[in-house]
């Protein structure tokens, strides 16, 4: 069972940045597993923020944050973190972050993820 805890979100004005975290707990390690992160605003459906391989070396980004928010992630730490930056208020949602199995191929799709976090509220006025 792969715990997950996401920790960072909090509201700030148009323009701002947060870093949100996620962190596996316990004896989970995510060190070899694909990371996504995803939102869902009231009354939408959960949509695709961005994912990152295993390794490290390949990440992908929706569209509506691309070139805004980037994903790292510290093996040492056992954490993945979404830096998010030039908020707007559209970007108001619940960050959710999740996990594919060992050594999978990152996904865009949201079924594809096994285990999820109870994500974490950002809020962003204008």
């Amino acid at each position: 069972q792969v715990q997950l805890v996401e920790s960072g979100g909090m509201s700030v004005q148009a323009g701002g940045s947060l870093r949100l975290s996620c962190a596996a707990s316990g004896r989970t390690f995510i060190s070899n597993r694909p990371m996504g992160w995803f939102r869902q605003a009231p009354g939408k459906e959960r949509e695709f923020v961005g994912a990152m391989s295993w390794s490290g070396g390949w990440a992908d980004y929706a569209d509506s944050v691309k070139g805004r928010f980037t994903i790292s992630r510290d093996n040492a730490k056992n954490t993945v973190y979404l830096q998010m930056n030039s908020l707007k208020p559209e970007d108001t949602a619940v960050y959710l972050c999740a996990v594919r199995g060992i050594y999978a191929s990152p996904s865009l799709k949201s079924a594809d993820y096994f285990y999820w976090g109870q994500g974490t509220q950002v809020t962003v006025s204008s």
